[in-house]
């Protein structure tokens, strides 16, 4: 009856270690979320996505007559979303509400200067045919300006890479998996873009655990001329 007992007691003892070992586990992973979550909001605060004196665009381009000027920041891991700013004036992101994970997509007016239309593709479980759809529909003249969140590259393929380097990106055919990327262009236009930043995805480098940190650009592009 001893060595019974005793039996069960380290069985007991093994299910309860086991079932402690699964608990201790989940909970580092809930902490660990918590404070990647933690720090990058606390960083999007800094940056001033929510700063209610100078708003979510925050930096204010100063822009010669003729010319669109724009701001726009990739996303920080899959907590925050990327943003655009056309004219120092929100196009996309989070108070917009029109922001999400994939690739980002705002078009200008190349002659006005204003938003024609804003939109998001998601590249990892969604389809590559709107986005290849959407830049087709895209009118001469525009400026196309993308940043990528959370996961970009899955399901692009040599079509879809080929139109956005049709736009002038010289990078968009070496994007991976969950890399950062930002990039402004232009449709009808000639030559590469000086306005793109690709952030490589590799795990002895990332900033935010399995995402690297985010990359922005900034700047000024002449108004389109026929």
């Amino acid at each position: 009856i001893s060595g019974f007992l005793d039996d069960k007691l380290i069985l007991s003892i093994s299910i309860f270690l086991k079932i402690f070992s699964v608990m201790v586990s989940s909970l580092a992973d809930i902490t660990k979320n918590a404070l990647l979550t933690g720090r990058i909001s606390r960083m999007d605060a800094n940056a001033g996505e929510s700063g209610p004196a100078e708003g979510p665009c925050f930096r204010k381009n100063v822009c010669p007559a003729n010319h669109i000027g724009f701001f726009v920041q990739s996303g920080a891991a899959n907590v925050v979303p990327p943003k655009i700013c056309v004219n120092n004036n929100l196009a996309l992101g989070t108070v917009m509400n029109n922001a999400g994970s994939g690739i980002n997509i705002v078009v200008v007016n190349g002659k006005s200067g204003e938003v024609v239309k804003t939109d998001h593709f998601n590249m990892y479980s969604g389809s590559v045919e709107p986005l290849i759809e959407f830049l087709k529909g895209v009118e001469t003249g525009s400026v196309v300006l993308m940043a990528v969140y959370d996961e970009g590259s899955t399901k692009l393929n040599e079509e879809a890479r080929t139109l956005i380097s049709d736009l002038g990106s010289s990078t968009i055919h070496s994007l991976g998996y969950r890399d950062n990327w930002v990039f402004v262009g232009g449709k009808g236009t000639t030559g590469k873009s000086n306005f793109e930043k690709h952030m490589k995805s590799d795990d002895s480098k990332n900033k935010y655990d399995n995402w690297p940190e985010m990359v922005e650009v900034e700047g000024c592009v002449p108004k389109y001329v026929e």
